[in-house]
């Protein structure tokens, strides 16, 4: 009997010593990601970057939970729950395409969780109000390739694009960029992510001829219609989105990927920015730790998103704090209402201004146009 209530006694007194996670100092961040799949690629940078990451923010120490979607959506979710279920995590990163994003995205929204998503997606309503996206918006960059397009006298364009919501948000896009400058879109080709092969829709590309070709697709899968087309002979300017500019793309690809024309984030060129550049210095740091590690030219865009969803947590977190504890409703919204209030939110990748609607909260500052030149990317002026 004196055991049992000694026992319970010191429990009482070790639970009062042992703070909840609702009155917690440690901010929990739950990462999903595709470390796995046919979008590792992406995946594995952003996982490796995590040991770049800050330990602690504004006197929170940080705590980062880190799964594995394969880029299946409905892994992702599954995800997602278990990290505010059962991590109560204060912030979501994830996923690293567009439909796993989008199905972190929903549950976030549901949750009521701060999401940082570091695959781009469209903000359709009821996204709109926990969500941020890190990677640039489809329109800003694919502004810069159907510019430099009209500029070298474009005409006609066949897209070759992933049979996903990835190439819909690209063909989109032509259709409300591209045609009216006056370009033309000559065929719609698609393939799954995990296909090893498109010989057919390359075959039906190069018998239409036309004037450039478009792939709108990411990580290692957009070096297979680029290295098919070079192959059969394609002798046109090809033109890549921003998911598919890595390192990976011209080892795979080899001498297929030469003179490509890319959409790239400011973090694969930071040294030659001005040095009044807000970009620069978290690029240039961020570039020095992943190099450093995994050695020259190992630098990626995709590392940087989650990368910069941090650059941004140094700054939104510390007044977050000021009105809320982490791990608590109230600590989630004063991270979603400091995402609005605090303005220039500089990281490698862009400089963010965040709003109700604009949920990017980017502008020209995030881009730069790509070419790779024996082996190597190059900027094109």
């Amino acid at each position: 009997m004196w055991k049992r209530l000694i026992l319970a006694s010191a429990t009482a007194v070790l639970a009062a010593a042992t703070p909840a996670k609702a009155q917690s100092n440690e901010l929990t961040v739950g990462v999903t990601i595709s470390a796995t799949g046919p979008a590792a690629a992406l995946g594995i940078p952003i996982k490796n970057t995590i040991d770049f990451l800050p330990a602690e923010i504004g006197g929170a120490k940080v705590k980062v939970i880190q799964l594995d979607d394969a880029g299946d959506p409905t892994t992702a979710t599954t995800n997602a729950r278990r990290l505010i279920t059962e991590s109560k995590v204060d912030v979501l990163i994830g996923s690293s395409t567009t439909p796993p994003t989008i199905a972190v995205s929903t549950v976030a929204n549901e949750a009521g969780v701060p999401h940082f998503g570091c695959g781009p997606m469209p903000i359709s309503p009821g996204r709109e109000k926990w969500t941020v996206i890190m990677p640039q918006p489809v329109p800003l960059m694919a502004k810069v390739l159907f510019d430099h397009m009209k500029k070298n006298n474009v005409k006609t364009v066949g897209l070759i694009g992933f049979s996903d919501s990835w190439g819909d948000l690209w063909l989109n896009e032509f259709k409300n960029q591209a045609v009216p400058l006056g370009l033309e879109l000559v065929a719609d080709e698609r393939y799954a992510r995990p296909d090893t092969s498109v010989a057919g829709q390359v075959l039906k590309l190069v018998a239409l001829k036309p004037d450039a070709v478009l792939v709108a697709a990411s990580g290692t899968g957009a070096a297979l219609p680029q290295a098919t087309l070079r192959e059969r002979n394609y002798a046109g300017p090809i033109y890549q989105t921003h998911g598919a500019v890595s390192m990976d793309f011209i080892r795979i690809a080899g001498k297929a990927a030469e003179n490509v024309i890319m959409a790239s984030g400011p973090v694969m060129a930071p040294e030659g920015q001005a040095d009044s550049a807000l970009t620069k210095k978290p690029g240039l740091a961020l570039n020095a730790a992943y190099e450093g590690k995994y050695g020259a030219g190992s630098r990626n865009q995709f590392g940087a998103h989650i990368y910069d969803a941090f650059e941004i947590l140094k700054r939104i977190v510390p007044v977050a704090l000021k009105t809320a504890k982490p791990g608590t409703p109230e600590f989630r919204e004063a991270i979603r209402q400091a995402l609005l209030s605090e303005k220039d939110l500089a990281a490698s990748q862009g400089v963010y201004n965040f709003t109700e609607k604009d949920r990017y909260g980017v502008d020209e500052r995030a881009r730069i146009l790509l070419t790779v030149k024996e082996g190597k990317f190059v900027v094109v002026k």
